[in-house]
């Protein structure tokens, strides 16, 4: 384990990154909440400028009207100012007088409406004037400024094109002065290629009339020496023994080594597919164990039983084709007679899963028709009902495929060579197949397990089962999708290995032929063995005598060394058995040592509560004393056990003392297990230091990391404070801003009541009074 201090200093470090990363969660949701206020602040400050508009509108036309009605309070007072003297001057005239000041008052009214109206009007024209004036200022300013900006930039690109011009004109002329020293240097490289060419005319003359030469001389000598050209005839041809391609049976060897790996897993994976399946079947949805499951899936559950008998030939077959590849041999499909071996045990699988593939679907339609099954768990069944016909499909294709590979080491016709390369495209192409099969089973199947275990009647076992049916599938998903990307990663050297075969032919036209031939290239082989035969050395005469001497000493040495092994062999054998017999003592002296500890503790249980002290303080001295006095009532000899820093020597309490010689024995044993004891705690001390000083550079790889990420999370904590400080204070100077324009709205919209409360208290008291006078001419 870790020092204290370090595994201290670990702790107080992941508290406070637990601290620290809990107050980031703080802050960032702080961060949003403020962000999302200040959005809605945002909103309502827009609302209040757009309630702030309607209210300055409706004072411009407030005002608007409040001077209308001052100008016609100002009229009436003029008028009323007119018509005072005039009523004075004119009291005599009587009704006649009064009718006329009321008409010359309704045609003033009227004249004044009319005004007021025609003053109105223009006004709004004004207004509306002003407000085109300002748009269209806007617009104009607007759009001078976006003239200025183009402008702007059409002188930038104007600029840069200057640029790119110039730079390019002084790029083509260094491109021209490099071109003109290449042209130069070709030229005297033309001159120098011309005189080799004649050199090599000369040469080629020379070496033309030398090989026609040798060619006479090569067709007499075959004409004379060379009876019959069996290279001629393609039949005669097969029989001739091929160049050894050492390099290439090594890498079919290895091919066919991991190939059989990747099958070994598949078979492993299949078996524990159809092991578990079966399972499944005993236990859901009837428990075979509380009640009889349907006589289809006993049938079911019979046929699965079986599968080992038909999957464990595949792992075999592929064992004995890759020991058919050996590196004496020339593998070709003419030549792998073992992989029709394998095509028939792949067709017996075949045939196992079609005959359970019927059973399979009915097992599926009866779950999806029991009580238990729920629509997702229905729609989940007909899904794999679909992948199971699809998985048959695809090994029904892939061993067509296999099948026909096969052919060539059985029957010559069967296959054509130009075939090949399309028969092995389509291989791979089938195990890519199943590749996405099972990708699609292990999906479903695993969508299926989710939905059972959340069913209120699902068991432990089938949980259990489920589970292991699903390592089964994703096993044959891994397996399925290795051995597609092996056989994809290989199908081009598989193709190009087809030409391996006699020279000057397309290749072995039978499989007979292919036999002779390498039964040609083992008698081929074991003749240049023996005339390879190397022939035995003498060694010269004054040196086997100088060797003597040294080869007497060494023999001699040889024997000492062999007794010696033996004698360390006789040892190691003793110190074995003697081990042995020490680790039954061990056992019997512990099975002892419990005994007598519990009959300790049934003895102090059986004892008082007052004197349980005395004798639990008395424990550690006492209890081979009390083994003693047991001995002398029994008259039997207990072996006592004395501790010290050494280790525990134990000794018998009879009264005979011992002899010097079984004493130092003794003391030896002692000292020789000890120190075995000590040798294997050193070595256990080792390997824990070891162990340690990884973790502890473990520990201080992470105590770095962990700093760093300190560091980054104060970094962050220090900008999320910045960042909240800056929108407390734009909150708060947009609260204020807010508040002092409500507060001076408020004070606005008061001046605007307290004057139009004025305004209309005048024109009561001026009603009141034109009531008044009226009455008063009336009167008159």
């Amino acid at each position: 384990m870790a020092p204290p201090e370090l595994q201290g200093k670990y702790q107080k470090l992941a508290q406070e990154y637990s601290k620290l990363r809990a107050q980031n969660q703080v802050l960032k949701k702080g961060v949003v909440d403020e962000q999302a206020n200040s959005a809605a602040l945002k909103e309502q400050l827009k609302m209040k400028d757009q309630s702030l508009r309607k209210l300055q509108q409706e004072m411009d036309s407030l005002t608007f009207r409040n001077l209308q009605l001052a100008k016609r309070v100002e009229l009436l007072q003029d008028e009323l100012a007119v018509s005072e003297p005039r009523g004075k001057k004119n009291k005599k005239s009587g009704e006649s007088s009064s009718q006329l000041s009321q008409e010359q008052k309704s045609v003033f009214d009227e004249d004044l409406q009319k005004k007021i109206e025609e003053n109105e009007r223009l006004h709004i024209q004004f207004f509306e004037a002003d407000e085109q004036h300002k748009h269209v200022e806007a617009e104009l300013r607007s759009r001078l400024a976006t003239l200025e900006m183009e402008a702007a930039q059409h002188q930038a690109v104007v600029d840069g094109l200057t640029r790119k011009y110039m730079e390019t004109i002084e790029k083509l002329q260094n491109d021209k002065a490099k071109l003109e020293v290449k042209s130069q240097t070709l030229e005297k490289e033309a001159k120098e290629c011309r005189l080799r060419t004649e050199e090599c005319q000369l040469q080629l003359k020379n070496l033309h009339e030398d090989l026609s030469g040798r060619l006479e001389e090569s067709l007499s000598i075959i004409s004379e020496k060379v009876p019959f050209n069996d290279t001629k005839y393609s039949q005669y041809n097969a029989l001739n023994v091929p160049l050894h391609n050492r390099r290439h049976q090594l890498k079919m060897r290895d091919i066919a080594g991991q190939a059989l790996a990747f099958v070994q897993d598949l078979v492993t994976a299949l078996l524990n597919f159809h092991t578990y399946t079966e399972q499944r079947i005993q236990i859901f949805p009837i428990d075979s164990a509380i009640d009889t499951i349907s006589p289809l899936n006993q049938k079911f559950s019979q046929y699965l039983h079986e599968n080992a008998s038909y999957v464990r030939p595949l792992e075999e077959g592929m064992l004995h084709l890759f020991e058919s590849i050996t590196e004496d041999t020339v593998t070709v499909l003419e030549t792998t007679v073992k992989l029709k071996t394998f095509s028939e045990h792949l067709t017996s699988y075949i045939c196992f899963l079609r005959k359970i593939l019927p059973y399979q679907l009915k097992s599926l339609e009866e779950e999806c028709e029991s009580s238990l099954c729920t629509s997702a768990l229905r729609a989940r069944n007909l899904e794999l009902s679909q992948d199971m016909r699809k998985m048959t499909a695809v090994f029904e294709k892939l061993q067509t495929y296999v099948g026909l590979l096969a052919l060539p080491s059985t029957e010559p016709d069967g296959l054509l060579r130009t075939n090949y390369s399309s028969v092995l495209t389509n291989v791979g192409a089938a195990l890519h197949g199943f590749h996405d099969v099972m990708k699609d089973i292990s999906k479903h199947y695993n969508q299926k397990a989710t939905i059972e275990h959340e069913l209120p009647t699902a068991t432990q076992k089938l949980i259990t089962t489920n589970d292991c049916i699903l390592s089964s599938v994703v096993a044959l998903t891994n397996g399925a999708g290795k051995i597609a990307s092996f056989f994809s990663n290989n199908v081009d050297y598989f193709i190009a290995s087809l030409s391996y075969g006699p020279k000057a032919a397309s290749g072995f036209i039978s499989p007979l032929s292919a036999e002779c031939m390498l039964q040609y290239k083992k008698k081929a082989a074991a003749y240049m063995k023996a005339l390879r035969k190397p022939l035995l050395e003498s060694v010269p005469y004054e040196e086997a005598l100088a060797n003597r001497r040294v080869l007497l000493s060494s023999t001699e040495s040889r024997e000492g060394l062999a007794q010696q092994v033996q004698q360390s062999l006789e040892k190691i054998s003793k110190l074995e058995q003697e081990k042995e017999h020490w680790m039954l003592e061990a056992q019997l002296a512990k099975i002892k040592l419990e005994k007598e500890n519990q009959r300790i503790a049934d003895k102090l249980k059986s004892t008082s509560i007052g004197q349980g002290v005395g004798p639990a303080q008395e424990n550690p001295t006492g209890v081979n004393a009390g083994g003693q006095e047991e001995a002398s009532t029994k008259a039997v000899l207990e072996p006592i056990h004395s501790t010290s820093l050494i280790g525990i020597l134990t000794r018998t309490s009879d009264n005979e003392v011992p002899d010097v010689e079984s004493r130092e024995d003794l003391i030896k044993n002692h000292y020789m297990a000890r120190i075995v004891e000590l040798t294997s705690q050193l070595q256990l001390a080792d390997s824990k230091s070891v162990h340690f000083y990884a973790e502890c550079r473990a520990l201080s790889k992470r105590l770095a990391l962990a700093e760093k990420s300190k560091e980054a999370l104060t970094e962050e904590m220090k900008v999320a404070g910045q960042n909240i400080s800056r929108l407390q204070d734009e909150l708060t100077t947009t609260k204020r801003s807010y508040e002092d324009q409500l507060s001076m709205m408020s004070d606005h919209l008061c001046s605007m009541n307290e004057t139009l409360s004025k305004q209309r208290e005048e024109i009561d008291t001026l009603k009141m009074s034109s009531k008044g006078n009226s009455k008063k001419n009336k009167s008159r």
